[in-house]
């Protein structure tokens, strides 16, 4: 089999790195992108695209096809994510800048999916991937936050709608809290508070091995156009985070995704 492709958004930091990582490690040739770049390790090609740009981005995946001439895998993490967002504050009182994920966030992944679908219909089978979180279903750090992930949960049920039998299947990834570097970091002098936090918590790297195994599952078509919780997806599939850790779902505290009605209206 030759080497399959991803392209992951937003993969300079936090979730979309470690993602890249992971699937680096399972032997993925990996675009990662991002407004700065990094090097994403042996196998990784770093492109910088801020996702604002519709333009920019549509370069990217003509570059890609005339390069690969395929896509297997699209990763839509690019976030905005702005510094007030876990404020407590109400949404009126915290710039409106937080907005902005709405832009870089929810539309730059429908953007970011419409100039990849080609390249994945060429593919023998494509996915998208979104991430997502509990805050489409509960609040969660304010409204524009939960539009967000609400939104791209519905992306992925309603783009599986248009790929249906073509080949291509369409899933939105709830994460846990993520044990990224500013998290940690946000716990520095505090080592057993950030122990206590770690044993709920996900690496950024176990939704990317999660996202593998999603792809090579014989029966992902079933699972299209759903949206799924990582933790109950890892039982799935015998996965197990750093150190044999099985992270929580948080299902029965935080809710449940919702379930696509199976009406069509064209």
């Amino acid at each position: 089999m030759d080497t399959p492709i991803a392209v992951v958004t937003g993969a300079s930091r936090g979730a979309g790195r470690g993602i890249a990582a992971a699937l680096l490690a399972s032997g993925w040739r990996v675009y990662v992108t991002g407004r700065t770049v990094t090097d994403p390790g042996e196998g990784g090609i770093a492109v910088q695209v801020d996702h604002a740009d519709d333009a920019a981005v549509g370069a990217l995946f003509q570059r890609i096809g005339e390069q690969e001439g395929r896509l297997d895998l699209l990763v839509n993490n690019a976030a905005a994510v702005h510094d007030d967002l876990v404020n407590p504050k109400p949404f009126w009182e915290k710039p409106i800048e937080l907005a902005d994920v709405l832009d870089v966030g929810l539309r730059s992944a429908y953007v970011a999916s419409w100039h990849a679908a080609p390249l994945l219909l060429a593919a023998d089978k494509g996915m998208i991937v979104f991430t997502s979180s509990p805050g489409s279903v509960c609040y969660m750090h304010g409204p524009a936050y939960g539009a967000q992930k609400a939104g791209v949960d519905k992306l992925a049920a309603d783009m599986a709608v248009d790929f249906a039998d073509t080949g291509v299947s369409t899933v939105s990834i709830w994460m846990g809290i993520l044990l990224t570097e500013k998290l940690k970091a946000a716990f520095t002098g505090h080592p057993d508070a950030l122990a206590k936090t770690a044993e709920h918590a996900e690496t950024p790297e176990f939704t990317g091995y999660l996202i593998d195994a999603l792809y090579r599952d014989p029966e992902l078509a079933q699972m299209s156009g759903h949206t799924v919780i990582g933790a109950e997806l890892a039982t799935r599939y015998g996965l197990t985070d750093e150190g044999g850790r099985v992270p929580p779902s948080h299902r029965d505290m935080l809710g449940a995704p919702r379930e696509p009605s199976s009406a069509i209206v064209r």
